[in-house]
């Protein structure tokens, strides 16, 4: 789970396609539908921390954790600019550890991809149902098999700006449902000079089934989904799915 390390410093340039004032007022709707308007949320897989500002932005007591060192720096500059009080901690999601539990846990733009062995996601889901409270919500985000074994599997994708480029190229391994990424940076430096860094991302494809299979093994409820961000059911070529469970109990 080694990754955004050299890539953490343009990743906000290269990330700014996401429509994240979108998706934060959908998970605001979302949080609201089952009745988490305030209070401590967990955002797992921060990142540099935009969603997590949003949220906080909007009343939410915000906690983040990531495993990138170099993403929570970004993110605790945010937060030095915003003043609002976020706690953020530098933790590999697989064995996150907090301080008490929260109302509701989000984890956005396919962080979850990121575990690609089975028990290590069960291990994920059973530690947010852990720390959420009772009756305590999940919403997440996944990418689907169907986008990396036809979307981006095999594919390169690269970008040109003034100060920054990228080359990114895409292999997808159809047994494991893993897709490698090789990332090549390109970052302008001091006198005109571009440094290159070199980073490899791998994250794994999951179909909806094998999702609600781990979390009722986990010990949460399965509540619904949608193709992500509307309120549409998933489909065969859904690319990205969103899901709801709740905390039902403690093991």
């Amino acid at each position: 789970m080694d990754a955004y390390t050299s890539f953490a410093k343009v990743y906000d340039r290269f990330m700014d396609n996401v429509p994240y004032k979108e998706w934060g007022e959908y998970l605001l709707e979302q949080l609201k539908k089952y009745g988490v308007s305030d209070g401590l949320v967990l955002d797992l897989g921060c990142g540099t921390g935009n969603m997590t500002e949003f949220l906080a932005q909007n009343g939410y007591d915000m906690i983040g954790v990531d495993y990138s060192e170099e993403m929570l720096e970004i993110a605790s500059g945010k937060k030095e600019e915003s003043g609002n009080d976020i706690l953020y901690l530098c933790q590999d999601m697989r064995e996150f550890e907090l301080y008490g539990t929260v109302r509701a846990v989000v984890s956005v733009c396919d962080s979850i991809n990121y575990v690609t062995e089975t028990e290590d996601l069960k291990e994920v889901f059973r530690l947010v149902n852990n720390y959420l409270d009772p009756g305590g919500v999940f919403l997440f985000d996944f990418n689907t098999v169907y986008k990396y074994r036809e979307v981006l599997g095999e594919r390169t994708i690269a970008e040109s700006r003034e100060e920054c480029s990228f080359i990114w190229d895409n292999y997808y391994y159809e047994e494991e449902h893993i897709n490698e990424y090789e990332l090549n940076l390109f970052v302008k430096e001091t006198e005109g000079l571009y440094r290159k860094y070199t980073e490899e991302h791998y994250q794994r494809g999951y179909e909806l089934a094998q999702i609600k299979a781990y979390l009722e093994d986990a010990g949460l409820i399965f509540e619904e989904a949608f193709d992500a961000y509307t309120y549409d059911a998933p489909g065969q070529e859904s690319e990205r799915i969103f899901v709801i469970a709740r905390e039902s109990g403690k093991h």
